[in-house]
């Protein structure tokens, strides 16, 4: 008679090491398959994921661009708004590209694993080469349009018509430069002057380019095209250089205007962190006083040359204000928190305001990459969202990040630049 317990017994010890095995030999696969993916080679074919995706999320940032100035082209020629399928197709690659921009971002930071990167950059890959596709459909619908129906002489009064109102909004930059030149130091006014001579040079150019490309509409035997093109190119560099130079004036009169109470606030915050320096414990106190002293006289050295500097001290004081927080630490009430992050507020969205102008001339100038924009976009996105905040505290931490997103994307495309001879 067979023995029921050793009848389980003898099946059941065949099926552990079926399953046993098969449980070690499934950990081994996917112990092997994390390992190969978080290897050097599984990292640098993450990287290589990413940097193809960036290139494609930068020529969808140059399409966008380039899509801004045809939808204002063509509202010139058709009299009023641009046509809808332009429209549609600037809206979804805007969206597309942003969206993309903030995946870009989220990648580019160190301990994201590989298989992360991978998928995310496929990712931005495919979305920004299906809004490039759409895009690229629309302008060539739009592009049949015009050659059907705008003539290459109506295109060329449209554009001069566009130059005639930029030569009218643009005044005198020289005048501009000289109005800085006259009341501060070279550093304050030396963006300004390139902007001003680049916007002229631009204009000039763009009036010529016309003039050969009017030459060319009269006589249908030549293609007036390419000389339109390039000046439309042009016409849009001087916009842009031209809204430098004003905003560049702009912030540095701001600037001079709000020196006294920026000084005046620091000064204030310095006198509130040394009462509150008083109730710490000895050690603390020390810590504290010497960093209180170190502010204290690089707030003096800035202040010596305000007048000639002012969007320089600004700046400088934007740093020392927020270089103080750090050293209170939790030493403050939420009270004096509060209250520090209001007096602080004004300064440091000025000083991110400016980085951010500074570093929107380098990507431009550099035709930076899209690890450059994507910090662009991140501190114009901290920006807005530190002049939106209802708390100041909440606020000056937004305006602090624009700060040193907009420093590192000047950083990067000033690097590109320097890369490749430009």
């Amino acid at each position: 008679m067979t023995d029921p317990a050793g009848a389980l017994l003898g099946w059941l010890v065949p099926a552990a090491v079926v399953f046993g095995v098969t449980a070690i030999a499934i950990a081994v696969l996917v112990w092997g398959v994390r390992r190969a993916r978080r290897s050097p080679r599984g990292r640098a074919a993450a990287e290589q994921a990413r940097t193809r995706a960036g290139a494609t999320l930068v020529r969808l940032d140059d399409e966008v661009g380039e899509l801004d100035l045809e939808v204002g082209l063509s509202g010139a020629l058709y009299g009023g708004d641009a046509p809808a399928s332009l429209r549609r197709a600037r809206l979804t690659a805007q969206h597309v590209r942003d969206d993309a921009f903030e995946d870009y971002r989220a990648i580019s930071v160190p301990g994201i694993l590989p298989a992360e990167i991978s998928r995310t950059a496929a990712r931005i890959d495919r979305r920004a080469g299906e809004a490039l596709a759409t895009v690229a459909a629309a302008r060539t619908e739009h592009g049949a349009w015009v050659r059907a129906n705008v003539s290459a002489a109506g295109q060329v009064d449209a554009a001069r018509r566009r130059l005639a109102d930029l030569r009218a909004s643009m005044g005198d930059p020289a005048a501009l430069v000289a109005d800085l030149s006259s009341c501060f130091a070279e550093e304050e006014w030396r963006d300004a002057s390139h902007a001003a001579r680049a916007a002229l040079t631009e204009v000039a150019e763009a009036g010529r380019l016309l003039d050969a490309a009017a030459s060319r509409a009269a006589d249908p035997s030549l293609s007036a095209l390419p000389d339109l093109a390039a000046a439309e190119r042009a016409l849009r560099k001087a916009e842009n250089d031209a809204r430098h130079l004003e905003e560049t004036h702009r912030l540095v009169l701001q600037a001079a205007q709000a020196v006294p109470d920026e000084i005046a606030g620091a000064r204030a915050a310095l006198a509130s962190a040394s009462h509150t320096r008083q109730n710490l414990e000895p050690a603390d106190a020390e810590r504290l006083g010497a960093e209180l002293h170190a502010v204290e006289a690089e707030l003096n050295r800035v202040e010596a040359d305000a007048a000639r500097r002012p969007t320089r001290t600004v700046d400088a004081i934007a740093r020392l204000r927020g270089r103080l927080d750090l050293a209170l630490g939790d030493a403050r009430t939420a009270q004096q928190r509060l209250r520090g992050a209001r007096t602080a507020l004004p300064g440091t969205l000025a000083a991110a305001r400016g980085a951010i102008a500074q570093a929107e001339a380098s990507v431009s100038r550099s035709r930076a990459g899209a690890d450059a924009r994507s910090r662009l976009l991140s501190a114009q996105h901290e920006l807005a969202q530190a002049r939106q905040a209802t708390d100041p505290v909440d606020a000056i931490d937004a305006a602090r990040r624009a700060l040193r997103d907009a420093e590192d994307a000047k950083a990067l495309a000033d690097y590109a630049r320097l890369s490749s001879g430009r």
